[in-house]
């Protein structure tokens, strides 16, 4: 795409999530999907972007010879994963080139990860620091990622779009949380989750405050990223339930996790109106589905779809919890 395309692109009307935290285990792409899935079963065409190069997302949806192929050819001009999209940036042969998703179902697509956008990664800190010298190479790689998806959007009349990323505080994930509207923390029960709050906050302030000063350098009229993700809750996930009630030392961490969110999160990013501050922060539950998540990965469906694990109560209440979740992500983002 020419720059010139790119600077009279407009931004389409999806709204752009990302379920993030730094933290590992603390199951990102698994709730990522499910929500989405039930977004889709709710009538809402939803994009999923796999920006994490290990491509968690990308094998839990689609066959596993099928991705292998994608990859093998992400180099082609036809190719169809993240990286053939990026790879102009990094050769340094121009912006952006224009993929089309692979369709899951009739409301669920899919924009597939590559091993290789570790390398598109390793130039974002140069663009990042040629923005704030007004230079125009930095904003059109900043950008790309975000423009990409904006296309498919506006091809597909996306209505949600979500990010799936790695467990770092990269450039990438940089990238992605300015470009999204809204994020939500998933977070397991446990201290590291809890401390994990701490430096995601930190960082997304830094993230955000840098960006305050580096969009008031981007040439005029240039597609840009809005640069101020609002919280839409946190997950509290793979806790247990013994007798309707949540084990006791489990529990403990639920009510601290409220807490650091309030004061770590909520608190410290007060200045960017992100959310409101005291006010409860959960956005919902999902309790540990046990065999439900492994078989979930292995047949490539939702946890509530699956046929060689669980039971019907059991899938029909982790269907519950991610339906409650997703009409509450299209009631806030209105």
């Amino acid at each position: 795409m020419s720059d010139s395309a790119a600077a009279a692109m407009k931004r389409a009307p999806a709204k752009r999530i990302t379920v993030f935290n730094h933290k590992g285990g603390v199951g990102k792409t698994t709730l990522t999907y499910n929500i989405a899935a039930q977004l889709a079963e709710l009538g809402k065409k939803v994009l999923l972007v796999d920006s994490d190069p290990q491509c968690n997302l990308s094998a839990y949806v689609i066959d596993g010879e099928y991705l292998d192929f994608l990859l093998d050819h992400s180099d082609d001009l036809d190719g169809r994963t993240v990286w053939t999209a990026l790879k102009p940036l990094v050769d340094a042969s121009g912006s952006f080139r224009p993929i089309e998703p692979i369709e899951l179902s009739s409301e669920l697509y899919l924009l597939p990860g590559d091993i290789r956008v570790s390398d598109f990664e390793e130039d974002l800190n140069d663009f990042w620091r040629e923005c704030l010298q007004r230079k125009r190479r930095g904003f059109v790689g900043t950008v790309a990622l975000s423009e990409l998806v904006n296309t498919v959007c506006l091809e597909h009349s996306i209505d949600f779009v979500f990010y799936d990323s790695g467990p770092n505080i990269g450039p990438l994930n940089r990238i992605i949380l300015l470009d999204c509207d809204y994020f939500i923390v998933p977070a397991a029960c446990d201290l590291f989750s809890v401390r994990a709050l701490k430096t995601l906050g930190r960082s997304l302030h830094s993230w955000m405050s840098q960006w305050q000063i580096i969009s008031e350098l981007a040439p005029a009229g240039m597609y840009t990223l809005p640069g101020r993700p609002k919280f839409m809750g946190y997950l509290p996930q793979g806790f247990s339930v013994y007798r309707e009630r949540v084990v006791k030392n489990q529990s403990r961490y639920l009510s601290l996790l409220e807490t650091n969110i309030q004061s770590n999160i909520l608190a410290l990013l007060k200045d960017f109106d992100i959310g409101i501050a005291g006010a409860p922060a959960k956005l919902g539950d999902v309790k540990d589905f046990g065999a439900l998540v492994a078989a979930s990965q292995t047949e490539g469906v939702p946890i509530y779809s699956v046929k060689s694990a669980g039971n019907p109560e059991q899938r029909a209440v982790a269907k519950a919890a991610f339906r409650d979740i997703a009409k509450r992500i299209i009631k806030q983002a209105g």
